[in-house]
């Protein structure tokens, strides 16, 4: 088990160190500034820091030495000639089953880096908006878009050297200021075989490659998007955040728009298993037993358009049994007047330990698996990311 606690927030990076008299988080860079993610790569120790900051932008950062200190680390930008394309922003006036919006074509512009994950051999991914994924092979000294995901025919095909097909399934997301456009919020990587990568998109759905980001398949079989006139189309689809069980890789587990996702085929086809009735539905973040697939903990929230604890009691919610049944872990967290919201990178596991914050600044470990929590600090900026070392 870890003990630290890596915290991304609205103003700056938290370390949260475990001593003797308990966990304490102290300021350990980019003070004021907006960081997206943060983690350690757990091939190189060393930490990388995506940061938006609200003058330059979205910017790469890493420390070598455990975050006592911090350097810029080569910047992400998108090649000459990338495009995408564009739909509008959705409107409250739209009709519940009216057609999609006709695409524009636009350059691509970095909005924002808004995920990193880390494989053998030097390599690092990073998700950005507008749903670019780059990679490095060597540590981060270069980082390249991957274009066979760019030029993916569920976004309209290669518009590098042509006008694509003018249709994308790939919609967007109000998670950057500006530009509505898609994200890549979620990047897995098989520990077993760092060629399967898996990606989640808002709004698109998940895809798969399993020989190292040559080519892509979808993988939304199973999933429902209530919202839409066919649920079950294959794309169109927002899922929030996804994780996969390190020690049995075949177990995929979705925080979704649209309820709570499991797979235990390698995310070739998804169940839904969520329970309404006890709260578990809507949430942004999801986490999984590092050895046991069928383990896995949610943080519910009301929904979409009320993302505050469900009858103002802040609850962690577990399932062992591939979500078959659900128990509410409360022991700890505040039951009255609690307002908090929990972001799809703000929720982390490390052997027993489970860690959270959220947008109120509150932050909250466990070291039973969940069965009680600490309150760690309650006056931080608004968490973005919460990552055990």
């Amino acid at each position: 088990m870890s003990d630290r606690i890596l915290i991304g927030t609205r103003k700056g990076t938290f370390i949260a160190q475990r001593r003797a008299a308990g966990w304490r988080p102290e300021l350990a860079g980019h003070a004021g500034v907006g960081v997206n993610f943060v983690a350690r790569d757990p091939y190189t120790g060393t930490l990388w820091a995506a940061l938006g900051h609200g003058h330059w932008g979205a910017k790469l950062s890493r420390s070598r030495d455990g975050g006592a200190s911090w350097e810029d680390a080569t910047q992400i930008k998108y090649p000459q000639g990338a495009r995408h394309l564009a739909v509008p922003a959705p409107s409250e006036d739209d009709a519940p089953d009216a057609p999609p919006a006709a695409a524009t074509l636009k350059p691509a512009t970095l909005l924002k880096l808004w995920v990193l994950a880390f494989g053998p051999g030097g390599r690092i991914y990073v998700g950005t908006i507008p749903g670019g994924l780059f990679e490095s092979h060597d540590g981060g000294e270069r980082f390249d878009l991957n274009r066979p995901l760019w030029n993916h025919e569920s976004r309209g095909g290669d518009l590098f050297t042509s006008e694509g097909t003018g249709v994308t399934h790939w919609y967007g997301t109000p998670a950057s200021e500006g530009e509505f456009a898609p994200g890549i919020h979620s990047i897995v990587v098989d520990p077993g075989d760092p060629n399967r990568l898996l990606v989640a998109v808002s709004t698109a759905g998940v895809l798969e490659t399993r020989d190292g980001g040559q080519s892509w398949r979808s993988r939304n079989r199973g999933l429902i998007q209530d919202y839409q006139p066919d649920p079950t189309a294959e794309w169109g689809h927002d899922p929030h955040a996804i994780a996969l069980c390190p020690g049995q890789p075949e177990h995929v587990w979705q925080q979704n728009h649209c309820g709570v996702f499991y797979s235990d085929d390698g995310a070739a086809t998804w169940r839904k298993v969520s329970a309404p009735g006890r709260g578990v539905h809507f949430g942004f973040p999801i986490a999984v037993d590092e050895v046991d697939g069928r383990s896995a903990w949610v943080v519910p929230a009301i929904s979409d358009m009320q993302r505050t604890a469900i009858d103002g009691g802040l609850c962690v919610a577990r399932t062992r049994d591939g979500g078959q049944t659900w128990e509410a872990l409360r022991t700890g967290l505040p039951q009255e007047h609690a307002y908090d919201v929990v972001y799809r990178h703000a929720l982390a596991k490390s052997g027993d330990r489970l860690a959270f914050g959220s947008t109120t600044g509150n932050l909250y470990v466990s070291e039973d698996r969940g069965e009680s929590w600490r309150t760690v600090a309650n006056n931080l900026p608004p968490i973005y990311s919460v990552r055990f070392e």
